[in-house]
């Protein structure tokens, strides 16, 4: 029998489809699936989780006229499977191939690039309310949401603007019971209930016996009456507080039932109003060894399995990475400290500090995919007389902007900001690149903000930030760890160290580069060219004297960043040398470029962007004036970890 999936095109093939070929169909997906994430790192449990959801939203609607945001959009492997990006789908998360999340480039059917989570329900509304004042009212929005995102603060918002706007909206709840970890707080505890509910085990259909049962005789009774059915209504469902917001909730619904998905969506898809449809799925669903293990399969290893899709073999890195690094230090932090706490948003897997969680329970907090609120919570620790590291991916971190300037800065308050994934991400792309963090930090004042070189100034930056009166923010790389030799100086609140001494030119590195800059050195000193090599360690405050006097003695300077140029290291450096009234010689800065960077592995974006050890070299060159030799080559093999 011949697979279905290469022949579907859109979805209008999914909707000419019998019911028993959409199952097919779904198995044939989930192959699909299973195959891209046993060769490369790519998300996993969450895709398989919805495939039966995918299914039947496109076949009860028409997103080439009606719209669909999925939130988050890691989720959206299905459904690119069956717009008309199968052929293409070997490619996801490498360079030049389809992105890992929705991308309006690749498809019509990809309304936003959504990497984060919460946006959904605002999106979705705005766009229902958009068509209607365009006067194309008979467009349906809908938003796909899982039940880590929904505590996110816009969520709400965004609900309690829909049910007082009264447009039609059809938010779906996608409940596994998980983030990237098991879902926590009230609200999750909230529809653990609805799931136990016995309206949902059976008193459903009797709900509707009773309601329906009960007599109108009168305006005066009937009002009463309504009021009756209403409490019913809400004791036998957990629905209400979705309800009470002007929102109609509707199930739960199995989610992995197309018949029972089916159904409900065509109950709903032309009701008026903002609806909540509320669907179970399992995370994983479909491939045991993700069922059993959700959290190590959200985004697993290149993995081998046999032909009964038991796990055979995991092919893990041994290299250790900056997160190890980072989660280790926090640790140690903690057993040194009794005052020191760690805050995390819904990110305790990606952070690594599972051990931290398991040994600290009572000084570990996981606040749910609500950056915003964390860093208003560590606020109010640090001014209770604790020292908070707030562990959070560098552009998660920027949905609390506001929270950094108020609450943190503007009190001066002691709060650690540690910032995962700072720089380039790989294979995530241009979502969670963290290509900001240096400009949108180094502008509050009391900020102290630190860029390290290595595994040592990592670990010694966290022992200097808890000891330090005031925030701080420590920002590193989805990267394999690597360490400069010799003694090191301690860490001491702005100043920078010199690792190479040159008169031919100077270069000053910012951050983890450092590596990528000091192979560029060794091999440019083999080549008769001596240069100057700093580790700048700290973006805010700069160290002044250090860096002016190098700068004035040197021919030219090049500074190394792995962040955006605007308000970068750089342009800090600039505006010193400018403040200073310096007389300097030229001054070059390698960093990212003002543009959003696409998806690939670490090692080929920052070849691409010449911010490897041979992009150094050669811009170091063309500063002195000198040729490239032409067996010219430096090792990339540290720029690919």
């Amino acid at each position: 029998m011949a697979d279905i999936l290469p022949s579907i095109r859109s979805p209008a093939d999914v909707r000419r489809l019998s019911i028993d070929e959409v199952e097919r169909l779904a198995v044939e997906m989930r192959r699909a699936l299973t195959e891209v994430a046993a060769s490369r790192t790519a998300h996993f449990a969450s895709n398989l989780g919805v495939v039966e959801l995918c299914l039947a939203l496109h076949r009860v609607f028409d997103f080439s006229r009606d719209r669909l945001i999925w939130d988050t959009g890691h989720q959206i492997y299905p459904h690119k499977l069956i717009t008309g990006r199968y052929p293409q789908f070997g490619t996801i998360r490498t360079r030049g191939g389809l992105m890992g999340y929705p991308n309006p480039e690749e498809s019509p059917y990809d309304l936003f690039m959504t990497g984060h989570a919460g946006c959904s329900v605002s999106t979705a509304l705005g766009l229902a309310s958009g068509d209607g004042l365009l006067g194309e009212d008979d467009r349906r929005s809908v938003a796909v949401i899982g039940d880590g995102a929904l505590p996110s603060g816009i969520v709400f918002e965004a609900l309690n603007n829909a049910g007082f706007l009264k447009k039609r909206l059809l938010v779906i709840l996608n409940d596994n019971r998980m983030s990237i970890c098991p879902r926590v707080g009230a609200l999750a505890e909230y529809l653990d209930i609805i799931r136990t509910n016995p309206w949902y085990r059976g008193i459903k259909q009797q709900a509707g016996e009773i309601i329906k049962g009960v007599p109108m005789v009168g305006e005066q009774v009937e009002r009463m009456l309504s009021g009756v059915k209403d409490s019913i209504k809400t004791s036998l469902h957990g629905g209400a507080l979705f309800e009470a917001m002007g929102v109609r909730y509707f199930g739960p619904v199995e989610g992995h039932s197309l018949l029972s998905l089916i159904r409900y969506l065509e109950l709903v898809r032309d009701e008026q109003g903002p609806i909540l449809l509320h669907v179970l799925t399992e995370k994983g669903h479909g491939f045991k060894p993700a069922e059993d293990d959700p959290v190590f399969f959200h985004t697993p290893a290149p993995f081998e399995c046999d032909d009964e899709d038991g796990v055979v073999t995991i092919k893990k890195s041994s290299a250790k990475a900056y997160t190890d690094i980072a989660s280790a230090a926090i640790a140690a932090a903690m057993r040194q400290n009794p005052r020191v706490t760690v805050l995390t948003a819904a990110m305790c897997q990606g952070n690594k500090l599972e051990k931290v969680r398991t040994e600290f329970p009572d000084r570990f907090f996981d606040v749910g995919i609500c950056e915003s609120h964390a860093v208003a919570f560590a606020a109010g620790q640090a001014k209770a007389g604790c020292r908070p590291i707030v562990d959070i991916y560098s552009t998660f971190l920027q949905r609390s902007y506001d929270q950094i300037f108020q609450e943190v800065c503007l009190q001066n308050l002691p709060v650690a900001f540690m910032l995962d994934r700072a720089g380039l991400t790989g294979p995530d792309g241009p979502t969670h690149h963290g290509a900001f963090d240096l400009g949108y930090l180094r502008l509050f004042p009391n900020m102290v903000v630190m860029a390290p070189g290595d595994e040592h100034d990592l670990t010694a930056m966290l022992d200097w930030a808890i000891t330090h009166d005031g925030p701080t923010a420590i920002r590193y790389p989805k990267a394999a760890v690597e360490r400069q030799g010799g003694e090191r100086p301690p860490i001491e609140l702005g100043r920078a160290e010199v690792l190479a001494e040159g008169a031919d030119g100077l270069v000053i590195a910012c951050g983890t580069l450092l590596s990528e800059a000091a192979r560029a050195v060794a091999a440019l000193r083999e080549e008769g060219l001596e240069l100057t090599l700093v580790n700048a360690r700290f973006v805010k405050p700069l160290d002044a004297t250090l860096l002016l006097e190098r700068i004035e003695a040197s021919a030219w300077t090049l500074t190394v960043e792995e962040n955006a140029l605007p308000t970068g290291f750089g342009s800090a450096l600039l505006e010193l040398v400018a403040d200073a009234g310096l007389a300097a010689g030229p001054i070059t800065r390698l960093g990212l470029p003002d543009r959003f960077v696409e998806h690939g592995e670490r090692g080929e974006l920052l070849a691409e962007l010449g911010l490897d050890a041979a992009g150094i070299a050669a811009a170091c060159r063309r500063l002195a004036g000198r040729a490239a030799p032409p067996a010219a080559t430096i090792s990339h093999a540290a720029a690919d970890r």
